[in-house]
């Protein structure tokens, strides 16, 4: 196989530097300070005004190496937000989601492939993104992503503590190739610990972290999130600390290394649950359903048709929900007067609101409480909240056409801005979609040898 011959740093290494770019690496200082190699497009520096207003990490480069859940939520957040995002994949397993079908959105171009379709759970978290398939098992591969790195902002990755060293991935070698390089690793139970070398699972984190034991119906078992929570939350909390770090960039010049895991990130997303244990020192109060621990009435009970929440989470609330379902007694009866006599009663209050609300469907209690003032709501399931009138007005579901899947529907971005118009410019793309085009228009390869680089199987 040919030897990639491109040079390692794209900027002139001083004449008084120690370093040699033999070795692949660059030296952190020169002449006693921070040496920053200068780099083109991977910056906000000359890009375009009106385009960082309407994406504002518009020229912001992401080298993203994760895969599943948590790594590739927060890389599709800084997509969403106008980042270019190169997504490395294995050059014939892809993204282990790809081969988590059914569902799947299926293929009518009429080509062969490996998969059925594209999977649901691989559509959902990979939008605004390139895929390159690149294998970094082998000199060639890691030359490749050496370089790479010198022509990004960030680095995502979600691989075992230490495993990305013998590979020359690790944050240590790559932060002296690229001294502004931000570099977040998203793993399990952190890069330290006694955990550390635990790979990581929502449900094993819901479970060893507390969520799943507060989860669930009073008397029932413990019960995990229907969606994987702690990894979600954990996207988000990584890409809340990449935009940081970018912040912090802008005065010093310099990256850093995040650590985030899915078990701190759950600990943190306890919250009032985790104060009021370290506040009163016991255990905790168990698990409560839809209910609350300490607001009657604050839960879903049966309709005749379906189930509602209501919360009458004060006096006043209360009182107002006595009135719409025709008991304005209750509002003076001893034993409901108080928030504190109502979760003493919790029991009987629960059960003789059911009984009123199981006298009428869904629908009919919604047209009642519509502008009482008091929380309510319908308990839909997926489809009706996909269809539904206020989610749909609020744009979050958006229309795309794929390449090989044709038109699809997925989730839009949540927060909208008066200025800035984070959206889904492109589908999650096909395997290696992206190879020809990151290797040619960044790395400035000639076709000749992209092929040879297909030929040995380094990149699809």
């Amino acid at each position: 196989m040919y030897s990639i011959a491109k040079s390692v740093a794209r900027s002139p290494v001083p004449r008084n530097c120690s370093g040699h770019l033999g070795c692949g690496l660059l030296p952190r200082t020169w002449n006693g300070r921070i040496w920053t190699p200068r780099r083109g497009v991977a910056t906000v520096k000359g890009v375009d005004k009106k385009l960082v207003e309407k994406l504002p990490l518009a020229g912001i480069r992401v080298l993203d190496m994760t895969r599943v859940l948590a790594g590739p939520y927060c890389t599709q957040i800084l997509g969403d937000l106008g980042a270019e995002i190169i997504k490395i994949e294995h050059p014939t397993r892809g993204d282990d989601t790809r081969s988590w079908g059914p569902p799947d959105a299926p293929y009518i171009d009429g080509v062969e492939r490996q998969f059925p379709g594209e999977s649901a759970y691989y559509l959902s978290v990979n939008r605004n993104k390139k895929s390159l398939g690149l294998s970094f098992n082998n000199p060639t591969g890691i030359s490749i992503l050496h370089t790479l790195v010198q022509k990004c902002d960030v680095l995502v990755e979600n691989y075992l503590p230490g495993s990305l060293a013998k590979y020359n991935l690790d944050y240590e070698t790559l932060s002296a190739l690229n001294p502004s390089l931000i570099y977040a690793s998203v793993t399990g139970y952190g890069q330290t610990g006694p955990y550390r070398d635990r790979a990581g699972y929502d449900v094993m984190v819901e479970a060893e972290m507390g969520l799943m034991h507060i989860t669930g119906e009073r008397d029932g078992p413990p019960v995990k999130v229907g969606v994987a929570v702690t990894d979600l939350t954990t996207g988000m909390y990584t890409a809340i600390g990449v935009l940081a770090a970018l912040y912090s960039r802008r005065d010093t010049g310099l990256g850093q290394w995040i650590d985030a895991s899915l078990s701190d990130c759950q600990v943190a997303g306890l919250a009032n649950i985790a104060s009021s244990g370290l506040v009163s020192g016991k255990k905790d109060s168990g698990r409560w359903g839809t209910a609350h621990a300490s607001v009657v009435p604050y839960r879903a009970y049966k309709t005749k048709d379906t189930n509602i929440a209501v919360g009458g989470c004060n006096d006043k609330l209360y009182g107002i929900l006595c009135d719409k379902i025709s008991k304005p007694e209750w509002k003076t009866d001893g034993r409901f007067v108080t928030n504190a006599l109502r979760v003493k009663n919790r029991d009987t209050l629960d059960r003789i609101i059911e009984d009123e609300l199981k006298t009428k469907t869904t629908q009919e209690w919604l047209e009642v409480f519509e502008g009482s003032g008091m929380p309510y709501a319908a308990v839909n399931d997926i489809q009706g909240t996909l269809n539904h009138e206020h989610v749909l007005a609020r744009n979050m579901i958006e229309n795309i056409e794929h390449p090989a899947c044709g038109p699809l529907k997925l989730v839009n971005h949540p927060v909208k801005y008066s200025r800035v118009q984070p959206k889904i410019r492109s589908p999650p793309p096909m395997l290696g979609e992206h190879t020809d085009e990151v290797l040619r228009e960044l790395l400035d390869f000639d076709e000749a040898q992209i092929q040879e680089l297909k030929d040995h199987k380094t990149v699809a």
